[in-house]
């Protein structure tokens, strides 16, 4: 037994099972410091960015703590985002997997608040949800957090820039003063420690190092002007043939411009932001994790909690105002021992900015002329998949296997063409090679999906 195995640890084992049928085999370096002090029960204060394993991290103890036989609220985790809040949901039910009847509710804006006040009528073990909308149900009485044990603070830096700071001291002010108080921050600025002061008792601080190495991501520096970004971005993409990459914009209506720029080219690019509606931001998120576009043009808001397996590059469209953010931003590629490359923008006037990136990766980034870049030609291909919507989700009690069923009915695609599916509350998403779409949507439109018809479209 290794000092990594979760077998180290003082866990059941119907968890230890579970946890190697989810492929979860060695601890992360931030399991391995965080996980032995939350089991203790120490308040902990926890700086690692994301991909880390921090879910894990929390969500053990978590659900350690938790009383199935009691339906009230006793873990309470808040997140920036909706799309943080449902990624996290998400892998607590996969590792509530060893302990039946562990119900876990979601809550956050963007959607009714309705059929929320329904689920939470039945009781709830854990609820993942967002600030305001957590806020809302205490207002309305439709929430008890009296009984929290633990409390977990997740992206706490992100929701802090948003403005939430309010409104985290009214919801933990509803909360018991003897709760166990996990902060977990990629950043780590005087507000988090001011934060962290004001709500824990006493936390140990743990910190995984967020620097990058070259070995697992290839950082550069183009150099250009504002008014030839997009000539510029067109000469990375035609010399590293990027097919697929996130590539980040400091406002919304550069997001929109550059993915109206790159589709006019052929590719297949989605913008996301803070004002698109909560139900658009979902459907690009998700399109783009199951593989069906080729870039995803972000604010950094509202790319929190995107998650994506393998993405070979990340293009800094904009340099942030923030070294942290840098580091945030490049750390969705080179993950898992995979190589990923980190390409910047910068403009001539920028070189402080340059400079305190450097000093911060530990790192002597090159600066190329986008002259160096050559004149390759552009090769866009279309992503190989296609997302397809199904009207039906969860709350229907829709599951993976009733569309895998559908799709594979006499006459249709093999189970091992089938890509990444998404159960949502109200909807669901499926992959399907790009070839075999329209067959594909012919079998869910004119089939059965569990016994019933339901309405299917193209995204």
């Amino acid at each position: 037994m290794t000092a990594s195995s979760f077998a180290s640890l003082p866990l059941p084992a119907a968890l230890l099972e579970n946890l190697d049928s989810l492929g979860y085999k060695e601890m992360t370096a931030i399991q391995q410091q965080a996980l032995p002090l939350a089991l203790e029960g120490h308040d902990l204060i926890a700086q690692a960015r994301t991909g880390s394993g921090k879910t894990a991290s929390f969500g053990l103890p978590l659900l350690l703590g938790i009383n199935p036989r009691f339906f009230g609220c006793q873990g309470l985790v808040l997140c920036p985002t909706r799309e943080l809040a449902t990624q996290v949901a998400t892998e607590l039910r996969r590792l509530a997997r060893f302990q039946p009847n562990v119900k876990i509710v979601v809550l956050c804006g963007g959607v009714s608040i309705g059929p929320q006040i329904a689920s939470l009528e039945h009781g709830a073990h854990i609820v993942v949800g967002t600030p305001g909308r957590i806020k809302d149900h205490l207002r309305k009485n439709t929430l008890r957090i009296d009984e929290v044990q633990m409390l977990v603070l997740d992206e706490a830096d992100r929701m802090l820039d948003m403005g939430f700071t309010e409104d985290i001291h009214h919801i933990i002010g509803h909360t018991p003063e003897d709760r166990q108080t996990l902060l977990f921050s990629a950043t780590y600025p005087d507000n988090i420690q001011q934060l962290s002061a004001r709500i824990q008792q006493e936390p140990k601080s743990v910190k995984v190092e967020s620097l990058h190495t070259a070995s697992s991501i290839r950082q550069a520096f183009v150099l250009t002007e504002r008014d030839q970004r997009l000539g510029t971005l067109e000469r990375v993409l035609a010399n590293y043939n990027l097919q697929q990459a996130v590539i980040f914009c400091n406002t919304r209506q550069t997001t929109e411009e550059t993915a109206r720029h790159l589709k006019d080219l052929g590719y297949i690019a989605l913008p996301i932001h803070g004002d698109m509606e909560q139900r658009e931001r979902d459907q690009v998120l998700t399109c783009f994790k199951q593989n069906s576009a080729n870039f995803l043009i972000a604010t950094d808001v509202a790319a929190r909690g995107l998650d994506v397996d393998d993405l070979p590059a990340v293009i800094n469209y904009e340099l942030p105002r923030d070294t942290e953010v840098y580091t945030h931003r490049i750390g969705r590629t080179g993950r898992a021992g995979k190589e990923g490359i980190a390409i910047s923008l910068v403009s001539s006037s920028e070189d402080y900015k340059q400079n305190a990136i450097r000093e911060q990766q530990q790192a002597d980034i090159q600066l190329i002329s986008p002259v160096e870049l050559g004149n390759r030609s552009l090769n866009p291909q279309r992503p190989a998949m296609v997302t397809l919507c199904l009207a039906a989700g969860r709350k229907d009690k829709l599951r993976p296997g009733d569309i895998v069923g559908a799709l594979t009915a006499a006459g249709g695609l093999d189970g091992n063409e089938i890509g990444k599916i998404d159960v949502m509350d109200f909807v669901a998403y499926v992959a399907v090679p790009r070839p075999r779409a329209s067959l594909a949507l012919t079998m869910l439109t004119k089939g059965k999906v569990k016994g019933r018809a339901i309405k299917a479209r193209k995204v």
